[in-house]
């Protein structure tokens, strides 16, 4: 589900019990001969709708502007400095994490934004460190989607060595998949773009006249473009589906306890978060303990009533 489709009391209803949101982000850049303006933001965007399906998560907007200043010597690139960058990453952090957001995962498409966005991450968590609150903060991801495990296989298997760094026939083709009456099939000369390191804008324009590097997105297609899909779906999250099992710990936090000194886990509800989401506090805190019991117990291959019923509220 689209945020931008939801209506508040929606949103906050849904915090109650899933607090996964999915934040696409790329860039509008040239991307060859034969490639739209958007793949770097198209791709992650469509992908990032259908597994937040599987995934029980929401899909924020899309940040389409990231940093592209290597590609301004082509018509259309629009580019942030990256302190803009960072800028527009923490603040939309921010936002989030305000409103009980607690699992934070920017699925990108432009491998230019990474370094950026971490130095956001970094700086968000400073921020929080610095200011010497204590309370549950957000965990945040950056994943590319072109690097999960399924679509590099695939990627290889159709592409080889034509697959290149830029404007690549997997990124064309998933685009092509998402707006097939914007498919622009063509041969090109080289058919494979030469590789090679870049400076700045005049130097990427002089060295790779034509936008691609070492790709061949001749080969793209609308049919590839939908194994690509179906792949980068079940990437979603890479390796890595804990953040999306710690459901609603927006109000509360799970304590693994110690056995052997026979304290059972537990979990404390955080008073404060819960009274900011309902007048009637403690109907709330009963609801989102329940919630909290089952999904630490089925994380944990545990029976809920070995998770401690007497949830303090702090």
């Amino acid at each position: 589900m689209r945020l931008q489709l939801c209506t508040w009391p929606e949103v906050e209803a849904r915090l109650a019990r899933s607090t996964g949101i999915i934040v696409p982000i790329g860039s509008t850049e040239q991307h060859g001969p034969n490639g739209l303006l958007g793949p770097a933001a198209i791709c992650p965007e469509v992908v990032a709708e259908a597994a937040a399906e599987r995934i029980d998560a929401l899909v924020a907007p899309t940040i389409s502007i990231g940093m592209a200043q290597h590609p301004l010597g082509f018509p259309g690139t629009i580019s942030l400095r990256p302190d803009t960058l960072i800028a527009v990453v923490r603040d939309v952090v921010q936002s989030l994490a305000r409103h009980g957001f607690r699992e934070i995962y920017f699925l990108n498409g432009h491998g230019g934004n990474v370094a950026t966005v971490q130095a956001a991450f970094a700086q968000y968590n400073a921020e929080a460190s610095f200011s010497g609150v204590e309370g549950p903060g957000p965990r945040l991801k950056i994943a590319n989607w072109f690097a999960g495990k399924r679509v590099g296989a695939l990627s290889q298997e159709l592409f080889g060595e034509s697959e290149g760094s830029h404007a690549t026939p997997s990124e064309i083709s998933l685009t092509w998949h998402a707006y097939p009456d914007r498919a622009q099939p063509m041969d090109l000369e080289p058919k494979i773009a030469p590789k090679g390191p870049i400076a700045h804008a005049f130097d990427y324009r002089r060295r790779f006249p034509d936008g691609r590097i070492g790709s061949d997105p001749s080969l793209a297609s609308v049919e590839d473009g939908k194994r690509l899909f179906e792949v980068a779906v079940e990437d979603v999250p890479p390796s890595d589906p804990a953040p999306w099992e710690h459901r609603a710990i927006a109000l509360g936090r799970y304590y693994p306890g110690d056995r052997a000194a026979g304290m059972p886990p537990r979990i404390v509800v955080y008073r404060r978060a819960v009274e900011s989401r309902a007048n009637d506090a403690a109907d709330l805190a009963d609801l989102v303990t329940a919630a909290l019991v089952q999904q630490v117990a089925a994380m944990l291959g545990r029976a809920p009533e070995e998770i401690d019923p007497d949830v303090p509220m702090i």
